[in-house]
């Protein structure tokens, strides 16, 4: 069997700078008529650099939302037209100062599906080279330089709570083990 739900209604409530929401009405695979609140965001990148020695760099910043500082892997919003690639350079640079030579591209998420409509992409980036970081005019921030093994276990021990971070530490550890076993 396959599930679904078909907009009936769609009724945008609220637009703002980054995010608008909804409150539709959709049909179930089965008739029922349910109503589904959505946040619609444009989607963005995350990156998760590598230096040389193994360190990844994570960016320390204080998340409003959550009331706490977090540790994140660098990331950021995609402006309209913009390619997730481009935009993963972007942020990159921003956030960290950092280059890429090599940008991999390590699939794509959808971080909070149950509300919101956002598709979130996933790069690492090797082969860094080092620059000044140009933050946005509120962006406060610091970056720490941490052994990919040592997040693993900040993962295991619920210290790293950003599920963007979460996953693309995971699948960089695992495209770097992969990578290892071929040479």
């Amino acid at each position: 069997m396959r599930y679904f739900e078909k907009q009936i209604e769609k009724n945008t409530v609220y637009e703002g700078l980054i995010v608008n929401v909804r409150r539709d009405k959709a049909q179930t695979h089965v008739g029922k008529q349910v109503e589904r609140e959505v946040v619609e965001h444009p989607g963005g990148v995350a990156i998760v650099p590598v230096t040389q020695d193994g360190m990844v760099l994570m960016v320390r910043q204080y998340r409003y939302p959550v009331e706490k500082e977090l540790l994140e892997i660098p990331a950021g919003v995609l402006e309209r037209g913009e390619l997730p690639r481009d935009c993963a350079i972007r942020e990159l640079a921003e956030e960290t100062g950092c280059t890429a030579g090599r940008i991999i591209d390590l699939g794509s998420i959808h971080p909070s599906p149950g509300i919101c409509k956002e598709t979130l992409y996933l790069f690492l980036a090797l082969d860094l080279h080092r620059g000044e970081m140009q933050l946005d005019e509120d962006e406060l921030l610091s970056v720490d330089e941490i052994a990919i093994d040592e997040l693993l276990d900040r993962i295991m021990a619920n210290e790293l709570m950003d599920a963007k971070s979460i996953v693309g530490v995971m699948k960089a550890k695992k495209y770097l083990e992969a990578q290892e076993s071929k040479e």
